[in-house]
């Protein structure tokens, strides 16, 4: 399975307004901490993928924890790639089993989020700590990857926004950069 992803800054509340315009549904609030790992036999930097543990917390309802495996993007329009996600009952179990095959946490990100849906692709405004804000458009394909990116491009631009913008780094990739530039 691949997720199909779209990301670009902008401001939720033009979004927001945008979103009830189109009668999109909204589908749910969360808090979110990922925690990144390395690994100990390959540098996930170069060969581009990721390991995290993610612990949501919905505005109503109990939290939820997953493990997720990124692999590289696959093309250079979109933020597509391999993912493969389960879940877990307990996040501090899970940690302590990575830490004892040897990988290290490298990073958490933290983010509220709000998904909407419209026209069969999720709409997430993200509020990302140390980052701002973004909106993602994202759905899941078997293997029409271009479709699905078409499509994506089409929901964003119904947002009155530019697909032209897209940013293809990951929020971690993002605040590494912020933090290897000493920006604040």
């Amino acid at each position: 399975m691949y997720e199909v992803e779209v990301k670009v800054r902008a401001d939720h509340d033009a979004v927001r307004e945008r979103l009830a315009e189109l009668g999109a549904d909204s589908v749910n609030e969360v808090a979110q901490e990922d925690t990144y790992y390395d690994a100990p036999h390959r540098e996930f930097a170069e060969t581009d993928e990721a390991l995290r543990v993610r612990e949501e917390t919905p505005a109503e309802g109990e939290q939820a924890t997953e493990l997720t495996y990124k692999g590289p993007l696959v093309e250079a329009e979109s933020k597509t790639r391999r993912e493969i996600e389960t879940a877990v009952e307990d996040g501090d179990a899970a940690d302590a089993i990575l830490s004892a095959l040897g990988f290290d946490p490298a990073a958490t990100v933290r983010k509220e989020r709000e998904r909407f849906a419209v026209g069969g692709y999720t709409v997430t405004l993200d509020s990302v700590e140390g980052l701002g804000e973004f909106v993602e458009v994202e759905t899941e394909a078997e293997d029409d990857i271009e479709s699905a990116r078409e499509g994506a491009f089409a929901v964003l631009r119904d947002l009155g926004l530019d697909p032209g913008d897209q940013i293809r780094t990951s929020y971690l990739g993002l605040l590494l950069e912020k933090d290897a530039d000493g920006s604040e």
